[in-house]
């Protein structure tokens, strides 16, 4: 989960609020679903948050949604902007894999310390997620003073800056933290951000890259110019934003708009300039865009999920409490329909009338929220499935492992590749992937098709602390299946790995043996081979006459790509065979 750095003062002037103290705010942002995570050396709160809430990324976000949550704002905000004087021309050049561009231009913006950090978290944030660590999308922010534009006319009205491709070895630059010329193909060996991004665009036959009319001053999605940086002492800015996808884009650079314009600043349209028709039909666009979208969601509907009974007034005020509008679609002869709900440009998180609900929920407030039976004949129980899973559990702990609870997302390279397994073949864990179709991050692209991979990742995560590390999860694996009405088959695994200087393969078969013995099943061990453990020591795990897992030591290969120097035994099977 994203956490974001928050100084308590900033939030305190930007909120208007000076007499809130720290215990009170961590308390209002909790109720918000922002959760206290810790304090770093310089004072700054941290806070946790789900994903879905991109435009809380920043102090100036934070802050926004604690005015609505106050009170002393209310429905949607739109900035005004000024008529676009810049033009961003996309040459017919342009890498095909990256050929979208938008932006903005920012007048007036008071950049302190604090401002011009909480600016830059922003834009890394951003990329993090949205941008899916650049690929997807890119930041770049230029102080505008540094920036000289071709003139659009002859007499020398407006200005436009143009975005190209070119040869690796062509033109060069001073990036940021350089003091050398260098060419797009230098960046990416010799400069240690070029290093960390050079597999973005390594394969494209021409570099992104943004000229004005001095010279090549940005090389998305690698690394600005030296000459444009923006410091304290910036006051315009133009923002530019290169990807794959215009929507993503667009709405990445609305956040940012939206923050500045919390720190006084000017927002300037410009005009993106496509050679081609743009993914709108249009050969111009003017950014950025504010416009200002709707969805519909029912009154019952909102009574029915919150278990609240609401008057329309009471439904209208708590969605302008969240930063949206509504207006009462439907009320004819006093019969509660339909709400229009208007959502302003930088909720990127409004997918679904169920979000809407939310929102009128936790403007109300979840625990205000009273608990009750359901109007049924029938007291809920626990499921056989979920008594199986707490008996495994307490198995597993009683021999000596910690139960863990892990992310049932995941992305393919920790699933597979850092595996050694390859995606399609019959090995444990090699199943077809459940691709998530607009995954927020790359880090969570799939649901994992196997439970080994993240206890391998929680070793890596923690090589700081002591040994022996025995870990153990009963959780949710899923595969693609087209035999299953929903294409998707769900199974709940248990895994276990012992890290320590002695883990052997009978270590792991005897914690095996046990937790079979509990539970009154026959276990059997014959000889297989899997890629992930080493050939000789990794076995079958045959429960009842049933194949069902894999019991081994893990392949040097796995722990050298998990920097973990210690051996590391494992197991992982299905959990449905402990219920024969």
């Amino acid at each position: 989960m994203p956490v974001v750095d928050i100084d308590p003062d900033e939030l305190r002037e930007l909120t208007g609020h000076e007499e809130k103290g720290d215990e009170e705010l961590k308390s209002d942002l909790f109720g918000l679903g922002l959760e206290y995570e810790g304090e770093t050396e310089e004072g700054l709160l941290q806070f946790e948050f789900g994903p879905d809430r991109l435009d809380r990324l920043s102090v100036e976000g934070v802050a926004r949604s604690l005015r609505y949550h106050y009170g002393d704002a209310r429905g949607v905000a739109v900035p005004n902007t000024n008529d676009p004087d810049f033009t961003y021309v996309v040459d017919e050049d342009v890498p095909e894999e990256r050929p979208y561009v938008t932006g903005a231009i920012i007048r007036g913006v008071d950049l302190d310390e604090a401002a011009l950090d909480s600016l830059i978290q922003l834009q890394e944030k951003l990329h993090a997620t949205m941008g899916r660590k650049r690929a997807k999308g890119a930041i770049g922010i230029h102080d505008l003073v540094a920036i000289k534009g071709d003139a659009l006319t002859e007499d020398g009205g407006g200005n436009s800056i143009t975005y190209t491709g070119i040869d690796p070895e062509g033109d060069t630059f001073v990036p940021l933290d350089s003091d050398r010329e260098m060419t797009p193909a230098e960046v990416l060996t010799d400069h240690p951000t070029g290093e960390t991004y050079a597999d973005i665009v390594r394969e494209y036959e021409r570099y992104p890259a943004i000229y004005d009319e001095i010279g090549l001053f940005s090389f998305p999605p690698v690394i600005n110019g030296r000459r444009t940086e923006v410091s304290t002492d910036s006051r315009d800015l133009l923002v530019e934003l290169t990807g794959t996808d215009q929507w993503t884009i667009d709405r990445m650079c609305n956040i940012i708009c939206y923050a500045l314009s919390a720190r006084g600043a000017t927002i300037e349209e410009v005009e993106i300039e496509y050679g081609a028709s743009s993914p709108e039909g249009e050969r111009t666009l003017v950014r950025p865009d504010f416009e200002v979208e709707t969805k519909s969601v029912s009154h019952d509907r909102i009574e029915t999920m919150l278990g609240v009974e609401f008057t329309d007034e009471e439904v209208v005020d708590l969605f302008e409490r969240s930063g949206l509008g509504a207006v009462v679609a439907d009320a004819e002869d006093n019969v509660r329909t339909t709400y229009e709900v208007s959502i302003p440009p930088y909720r990127v998180d409004v997918l679904h009338p169920l979000d809407l609900v939310d929102d009128v929920g936790r403007a109300y407030g979840f625990d205000e929220l009273e608990p009750r039976y359901p109007d049924v004949g029938t007291v809920g129980g626990r499921h056989e499935r979920s008594r199986l899973e707490a008996a495994t559990r307490n198995v597993l702990t009683g021999l000596g492992f910690e139960d863990l609870l892990n992310f049932h997302m995941t992305s393919e390279a920790e699933a597979y590749d850092r595996m050694n397994v390859e995606a399609g073949s019959d090995y444990l864990g090699g199943g077809d992937p459940v691709r998530i179709t607009e995954p927020y991050s790359e880090d969570y692209e799939i649901l994992r098709p196997w439970a080994l991979p993240s206890l391998v990742m929680v070793l890596e995560n923690n090589t700081h602390r002591a040994y022996p590390q025995d870990l153990a999860e009963v959780g949710l694996v899923a595969e693609r299946d087209d035999d299953v009405n929903t294409r998707v088959r769900e199974r709940r695994h248990v895994a276990g790995v012992l890290a320590r200087h002695d883990a052997t393969y009978e270590d792991a078969k005897a914690r095996l043996q046990a937790v079979c013995r509990d539970f009154d099943v026959e276990l059997e061990t014959p000889p297989t081979e899997h890629p992930s453990f080493i050939d000789g020591r990794v076995a079958s795990v045959v429960i009842d006459g049933e194949t069902v897992g894999v019991v081994g030591e893990l392949h040097p290969s796995i722990l050298v790509e998990h920097d973990l120097e210690l051996p590391v035994a494992a197991f992982e099977f299905d959990l449905a065979a402990l219920a024969e």
